[in-house]
């Protein structure tokens, strides 16, 4: 549910662009800051926010964490100032990165030995849902309640989240002073920096189809089944997620792979020109298994590199992918601009190579001396 909550705070307002327009009265691109500002917090905290607060005992942190996400939103919900609002996503993105960060290594020593990657596979669950169900369910809370009134609903599903949290989850200690390691330490710990890098080229490629997915369409003629296409990459998401939740603590070396080879296999049938429905509508299913268990594999890959640092090494891999997120919108609008987007695929496929490399030659090889 924290993962749930505050990812479908940062992604929800594009589902609601044109009524937070009308509402504010601005333009379109002034109310799509609402997600820029969301993102640039999360980039700004997750590495130095996460290292100043792993002292701190788990509970009461995320409870403040969550507490204040809350607060946030509700400013949200009910200001009328269009800075005011803006600055108030800007910390919404400091807290959100912050939880991203300690959320794996919390379910990591919560699951019993040897089942942290299932634990991982099962609290990344609820980003998966928000990826998949967040700008429709904004869209359908901004119908019925107005675009404040679904950040309000967000608010007091947060304010709910803190009871929960309070009744049911256990609490741990933080790291202690003397057993900090600086943040290079962990950096260069063998495989940390390769699988930050992993992340950052792969949602690099990834974000450069996603974010202009309705003119790549466009460019194979599948346009009018943009809104089925990406229900079958939410439900091929969901089952990559069950698929790594059920082996990555078995075949994590295997699992790393064979997502990137899913991607690569619906690339494959976009650069062959293979644009009947039949093969479009696989290929975006294998997409979405790939892009579904990615996180997990990655997640459970840091907590067996880093398992002493696990938070400060979960929010190196926060502020990659959150920045990827950034540069993939940037190289595909330049892509889109200089050559089309009919050459998603082939930019795509190059970055993808470079993945494999680097996780087959900087990841898997420490991993395979991990007892």
């Amino acid at each position: 549910m924290a993962a749930f909550i505050t990812l479908l705070t940062e992604i929800m307002p594009a589902g609601l662009l044109s009524s937070i327009s009308t509402g504010m009265q601005v333009s379109e691109s002034v109310a799509g800051q609402f997600i820029t500002a969301f993102a640039v917090g999360a980039v700004i905290a997750a590495i130095p926010v996460t290292a100043m607060t792993r002292g701190l005992r788990r509970k009461p942190l995320l409870l403040f964490l969550i507490g204040a996400f809350a607060a946030v939103n509700l400013v949200t919900a009910l200001s009328g100032n269009i800075y005011v609002i803006l600055v108030a996503r800007f910390v919404a993105g400091l807290l959100g990165g912050t939880v991203w960060s300690m959320l794996a290594s919390y379910a990591v020593r919560m699951a019993p030995a040897g089942m942290g990657g299932r634990a991982i596979a099962i609290s990344g669950a609820g980003a998966t849902a928000a990826l998949v169900l967040g700008v429709p369910l904004g869209a359908a809370f901004g119908r019925v309640f107005g675009w404040q009134g679904a950040f309000g609903i967000v608010s007091g599903m947060a304010f709910v989240l803190m009871i929960w949290i309070q009744r049911i989850i256990p609490d741990f200690p933080g790291d202690r002073g003397d057993n900090r390691e600086k943040l290079l330490t962990v950096l260069l710990r063998p495989g940390v920096a390769a699988t930050t890098a992993v992340i950052l080229t792969y949602i690099v490629g990834h974000n450069i189809i996603y974010i202009y997915v309705e003119p790549f369409l466009r460019s194979i003629g599948q346009v009018e089944s943009l809104d089925l296409i990406l229900l079958l990459f939410g439900i091929g998401s969901i089952g990559g997620l069950a698929l790594v939740g059920a082996l990555v603590d078995r075949h994590l070396m295997l699992l790393g792979p064979l997502q990137i080879g899913f991607f690569l296999a619906a690339l494959a049938v976009w650069l062959l020109g293979w644009t009947t429905t039949l093969p479009i509508y696989a290929s975006a299913i294998a997409w979405g298994v790939s892009f579904g268990g990615f996180g997990a594999v990655t997640q459970t890959a840091i907590a067996r590199l880093a398992p002493d640092s696990m938070d400060v090494a979960q929010s190196m891999c926060t502020t990659a992918w959150n920045g990827a997120v950034a540069l993939g919108g940037v190289s595909g609008g330049f892509l889109l601009d200089r050559a089309g987007a009919a050459s998603f695929p082939v930019a795509t496929a190059a970055i993808l190579g470079l993945s494999t490399i680097i996780l087959v030659v900087g990841v898997n090889r420490p991993l395979s001396r991990w007892k």
